[in-house]
């Protein structure tokens, strides 16, 4: 799913909206969906699996405190995001770094301080995340990544990316935890579920705007089983190289391919290329 596309005329009509809701006009805020995208979209979601179960465990800060911390620094870069004019790789990958941790404490909270099942909470976002997603569509008649220009989408954008993750965290748990499936046979799941969608979008037709999106709420899942079964002791059935290792091994790699990527720009929709790009 390298490509998102819906009716261009759509986006017209949106970006022909109040002026106090513009950015600049034809940049996107949102990277170009790339091979790029999606290798670090899985990498940050294992760093959220395993940065959030090493927080918890070293910081000393309980689940709550380190859940709160991390919402705060969350808050920090998103208002960085939200104040830039276009797509900036460090600040955006940063931001999804941070909103996977998030998203996968918030997902924790709600099993481990909370009590709730697992079955439940990954109801509860699932409908929370459809609701963005009508809303988002009634209000601006588009879900697409390329139409990501004002100040109303972005937020809707990110407010859906943080449920994507909620989501993700308590299905994969759900899958490799609860239903005993295992990190190995997890990852073999969600990995064929993603090959499922890519096959539906290229051969069968299925919308891009919907594949990309069900793409990324698969992902999740992926990661975080990469993240469990790198991490996990072996009694527990990972492999036993722990959430340090497995954390900095996986930000080293997302560190060097956003240097990349802003160096290059190989991601940025430039402005003479999203007025011809479909949405």
């Amino acid at each position: 799913m390298t490509h998102d596309t819906s009716e261009t005329s759509a986006v017209t009509q949106q970006d022909s909206g109040p002026t106090r809701h513009r950015l600049r006009p034809g940049w996107n805020k949102v990277p170009e969906v790339t091979v790029y995208f999606w290798i670090i979209k899985v990498l940050c979601t294992t760093v959220g699996e395993t940065a959030a179960d090493l927080l918890n465990e070293k910081a000393g800060l309980g689940l709550t405190g380190v859940s709160v911390l991390m919402s705060a620094l969350l808050a920090v870069v998103l208002v960085v995001q939200f104040r830039t004019s276009a797509y900036k790789a460090g600040v955006y990958w940063l931001a999804v770094a941070l909103i996977s941790v998030v998203g996968t404490l918030i997902s924790d909270n709600l099993t481990d301080n909370m009590g709730v099942p697992l079955e439940t909470s990954t109801t509860v976002f699932a409908i929370l995340l459809a609701v963005v997603f009508a809303v988002w569509y009634r209000r601006e008649r588009t879900l697409s990544i390329h139409s990501i220009d004002t100040t109303r989408r972005e937020a809707y954008y990110w407010l859906a990316v943080l449920f994507t993750f909620a989501l993700g965290t308590a299905a994969g748990d759900l899958v490799s935890e609860r239903m005993a499936l295992g990190y190995w046979l997890s990852i073999v799941i969600f990995a064929l579920a993603i090959g499922a969608v890519a096959v539906a979008h290229f051969a069968l037709g299925l919308d891009a705007v919907w594949s990309f999106w069900i793409a990324y709420i698969l992902t999740r899942p992926l990661g975080a089983s990469i993240g469990d079964y790198l991490s996990q002791p072996t009694g527990n059935g990972g492999i036993g190289l722990g959430t340090v290792i497995t954390s900095a091994l996986f930000l080293t790699v997302i560190l060097g391919l956003v240097v990349y990527l802003a160096a290059t720009r190989r991601d940025v929709t430039e402005p003479e290329r999203a007025l011809h790009q479909t949405a």
